[in-house]
């Protein structure tokens, strides 16, 4: 089996991750904060030391601005809802996944307004004349996509940051597929909010989330409850991270998630950069020699985190991943990715593309089968049925 579909989540996990999850169940299972026994202490001790890499991944300049959620949808709800009022101002561009593009749809039913800048279509890139003649005197908050899950096209949110501390406002990313494949600087890109998941390229498992608060932004809880501390008093604790981290964490989660990030550290995230740019390059070379396929894709490979979407003419996008699948056992995304604003302007609607996500794990031979199996699949015979627009497979050869 290859797996290519590490946009959605990476797997398999470094050994590590698995190491370390089932020590921890095994050892240090304790509730952390919850009592002064020695398992709540160890599960405590593993929570902080994970939240300290998550730091030192951003550089945050205070670990405790560092806050457990479950996953990045619900770390961009807790910012979004926690931050915005009716009559507030945000502006946000048209490639978000809808763990943005919903939310902030809510909060418009709401009162809230929003502006959504298109990116350039010789880029896709939002432009940061664009970005400057939309800020006006009510805009609170500028939230962008770092990286598009569709296309993997890479925003310049240091240039961003920069606009938008001038102007007085909040800056967020949403940084779901770049953390961990993207060198990210919270203090040097003015960033605000950071919001990620665990499950990507941070190698974690499902389940754990990370949103980042800078000392310039207080927000209002999404939900109140047991945190360990101030058991005494009937109100929230105040004090971060513990106002935001009600409720049990998913300790074996961030303990995992330390192991990924552990692993991501011993290797350097330049060098993981650099094979997974390799890997685009070389997976980019061979579908572009494929007849009939187009490529979603930026000009310059930098400019791109690991995520390659293409379409093969005659071909609906959930027909080549099926066939990938079962006749060839590799495993691709099809359709629209949760994405369809971004599908949308990049003409993509309503069927999609399909979308292959690498990781640092892939190989160049995971490559070459992809590419092997894609020109399989261009010269399978198609038959068009009398009044019919679409195509169908030919019944009489198997791939």
């Amino acid at each position: 089996m290859i797996y290519l579909d590490n946009a959605a989540t990476s797997w398999p996990k470094p050994e590590i991750v698995y190491q370390t999850m089932d020590k921890f169940l095994r050892e240090s299972g304790g509730n952390p904060g919850r009592g002064g026994h020695s398992l709540a202490l160890a599960a405590e001790k593993v929570v902080e030391e994970t939240r300290l890499l998550v730091a030192r991944l951003i550089n945050a300049p205070a670990k405790d601005r560092v806050v457990f959620t479950f996953n990045c949808t619900d770390s961009l709800n807790l910012a979004l809802k926690g931050l915005l009022s009716p009559g507030d101002h945000v502006i946000t561009s048209q490639i978000g996944h809808n763990s943005l593009v919903r939310p902030l749809r809510k909060l418009e039913e709401r009162g809230v307004e929003v502006t959504r800048l298109a990116p350039q279509t010789n880029s896709w890139v939002v432009s940061i004349k664009d970005l400057k003649e939309a800020l006006t005197k009510r805009t609170k908050l500028v939230v962008v996509t770092h990286a598009s899950n569709v296309n993997g096209i890479v925003q310049p949110i240091e240039e961003y940051g920069e606009i938008v501390r001038r102007h007085g406002c909040i800056f967020m990313v949403d940084a779901a597929q770049t953390a961990g494949t993207f060198p990210i600087d919270v203090q040097a890109g003015n960033i605000d909010l950071i919001a990620f998941s665990g499950h990507k390229g941070l190698f974690g498992p499902p389940g754990t989330g990370v949103l980042y608060l800078s000392e310039r932004v207080e927000l209002d809880t999404l939900r109140e409850g047991g945190t360990g501390s101030h058991s005494e008093s009937e109100e929230q604790p105040a004090e971060l991270p513990k106002k935001y981290e009600s409720g049990t964490l998913n300790t074996v989660g961030i303990a995992g998630l330390g192991a990924g990030l552990g692993y991501i550290f011993e290797h350097g995230i330049e060098r993981v950069r650099l094979h997974e740019q390799a890997l685009v390059t070389r997976l980019l070379g061979g579908l572009s020699r494929i007849t009939g396929i187009t490529i979603y894709k930026p000009k310059n490979v930098l400019n791109q985190v690991p995520i390659v979407s293409f379409n093969l003419k005659g071909w609906q996008p959930a027909e080549v991943g099926a066939v990938l699948d079962q006749s060839f056992d590799i495993k691709v995304r099809a359709g629209l990715h949760c994405a369809a604003a971004a599908h949308k302007t990049f003409g993509t609607y309503p069927h999609g593309t399909v979308r292959i996500g690498l990781s640092y794990l892939n190989t160049p031979d995971d490559i070459e089968a992809a590419i092997d199996a894609l020109g399989k699949i261009a010269k399978s015979p198609i038959e068009m049925p009398q009044g019919s627009l679409e195509p169908t497979r030919s019944k009489s050869k198997k791939h």
